[in-house]
């Protein structure tokens, strides 16, 4: 199984991009999505941006993972 987290992309350079996953800005490969711009959700897997993802989705998504890790503190 594979895990992937959401992330708000803030800037692309080229095939990497910053992304900002609850609320800590980390660098991205953009190969599998090279469409993507700042201002995008993305899911984000091994340090890869996978795949293009709607506001609503992320937002959900990350309301999941931070529940997650309240569950575990």
């Amino acid at each position: 199984m594979c895990i992937g987290v959401p992330g708000k992309v803030v800037s692309v350079n080229g095939i990497a991009a910053t992304a900002d996953v609850m609320g800590t800005l980390v660098e991205v490969g953009t190969i599998f999505i090279p469409e993507v711009k700042v201002g995008d959700y993305i899911i984000i897997h091994a340090g890869q941006g996978m795949s293009i993802v709607d506001e609503e989705y992320a937002k959900l998504s990350t309301e999941q993972w931070r529940e997650l890790s309240n569950d575990r503190l």
